[in-house]
């Protein structure tokens, strides 16, 4: 018998891909983020990480739109971000209300991850220091 998940792959592969403090990046996206209320605030779409450095800088986390179509998208300091086991994703405190305001691009827009102001801008939203100090 062959122990197969949804796609395709072996569970003993998935196993080796999260292995106690580790994780690997294809298992962070799609991961569920919920607010300190319980409340699902969105899902990791992927996470940035900084190629000289190795730190990840954000989490981009989806939220709003309906079954994918008109998500926006939020870069989230990975800062702000703790992994629960006890909900099977990351836990944070931002709500539902700070979205709002959070920078945030559309399916037809781009971020301008190079941008160290648009960057800093993130960071000072969510009150954490860049990742690069």
């Amino acid at each position: 018998m062959d122990p197969r998940t949804d796609n395709g792959l072996r569970a003993r592969d998935l196993d080796r891909r999260e292995s106690g403090n580790l994780i690997g990046s294809d298992k962070v996206e799609g991961t569920a983020v919920y607010s300190m209320d319980n409340e699902k605030i969105g899902t990791i779409e992927r996470v940035m990480i900084d190629k000289l450095s190795g730190k990840v800088a954000y989490a981009v986390m989806s939220f709003g739109g309906f079954l994918g179509i008109g998500d926006d998208h939020y870069p989230v300091p990975w800062a702000k971000l703790t992994y629960d086991e006890s909900v099977g994703g990351y836990r944070t405190d931002i709500s539902k209300a700070q979205l709002d305001d959070a920078p945030r691009y559309d399916a037809e827009d781009d971020f301008s991850w190079n941008d160290r102001q648009r960057a800093m801008d993130v960071y000072t939203y969510y009150g954490v220091p860049p990742y690069w100090i």
